[in-house]
C-alpha cells in the first residue's frame, strides 16, 4: 500500500523542480567572471570615435572643428556652435525645420554629415537677420502672422529665401508648366517649392502671403 505522504512529497519535488527549470531558462546567459587570478585579458573597451577636422564658414565666420565623423550638420550647428535657431524636428528629413542654406542651396541639415561640407559657406536663420535688424522676409512673416508656435519658422524662412532664388535663376519645379520657361512667381509655385517645410500649426496661407509680399508681388 502507497503512503499518501510519499505521493505529496513527490508532487512537491516535481513542482519545485519544474519552477527552477523554468526560471533558469528565462534568465539570460551569464558570462563567466574573469578576475585577475585567471590570467586572461579583460574584454576590449569601446573604441574612441573617429574624428576629423572640418573647416567651413557659418554666417560669414570661419570655424575649424574636430568632430566625430558621424556628427550631422544640424548637430554641429546646435551643439558645437550653439546656433540653436535651426531646429531639430523629426530628425529624419521629413519636416524641414532644420533647413539651412549651403553654398546657395537649401538642404535638410539633419540628413547631412558635417564632414561633407569642408570649405562650404553655410547660412542659418541667425545669418539672415537679428531681432534688432530683421531680414525683410522675417518682417513679412511678423506682419502676416506667418507663424504660430514659431518652431518651424527658421526653416520656413531659410527655405523661402532659397526657393525665391531658384525662381530667379529659372530652376523649374513640379508645378512649372514649361520646364524651359522662366518659372512664374505664383502661389502654386510657392506651395510646391515650400512643400518640404511642414507647419504643424497650419499657417500656410499666411506664409505664402508673407513670401509673396517679400518677393514684391501681390498675394
Amino acid at each position: 500500500m502507497i503512503d499518501s505522504s510519499d505521493i505529496n512529497q513527490t508532487r512537491r519535488d516535481l513542482l519545485i523542480g519544474g519552477a527552477l527549470s523554468a526560471t533558469a531558462a528565462a534568465l539570460p546567459p551569464m558570462a563567466s567572471a574573469q578576475g585577475p587570478e585567471t590570467g586572461q585579458a579583460p574584454a576590449a573597451a569601446t573604441p574612441a570615435p573617429v574624428t576629423a577636422r572640418v573647416a567651413l564658414r557659418v554666417n560669414g565666420q570661419r570655424y575649424e572643428l574636430d568632430l566625430d565623423t558621424r556628427t550631422t550638420l544640424l548637430d554641429m550647428l546646435r551643439e558645437h556652435l550653439r546656433l540653436t535657431g535651426t531646429k531639430k524636428g523629426c530628425d529624419q528629413g521629413q519636416c524641414g525645420a532644420c533647413t539651412v542654406i549651403v553654398d546657395g542651396r537649401r538642404i535638410n541639415s539633419c540628413l547631412s554629415l558635417a564632414v561633407m561640407h569642408e570649405g562650404a559657406d553655410v547660412t542659418t536663420i541667425e545669418g539672415l537677420g537679428t531681432p534688432e535688424k530683421l531680414h525683410p522676409l522675417q518682417a513679412a512673416f511678423v506682419k502676416h502672422d506667418g507663424y504660430q508656435c514659431g518652431y518651424c519658422t527658421p526653416g520656413q524662412i531659410c527655405s523661402a529665401v532659397a526657393a525665391l532664388d531658384e525662381i530667379r535663376r529659372g530652376v523649374p519645379s513640379h508645378a512649372s508648366a514649361d520646364l524651359d520657361a522662366q518659372p512664374l512667381l505664383s502661389a502654386a509655385e510657392l506651395r510646391e517649392r515650400m512643400s518640404g517645410n511642414i507647419c504643424r500649426c497650419g499657417a500656410y496661407s499666411n506664409i505664402i502671403e508673407a513670401i509673396t509680399e517679400y518677393a514684391g508681388r501681390p498675394a
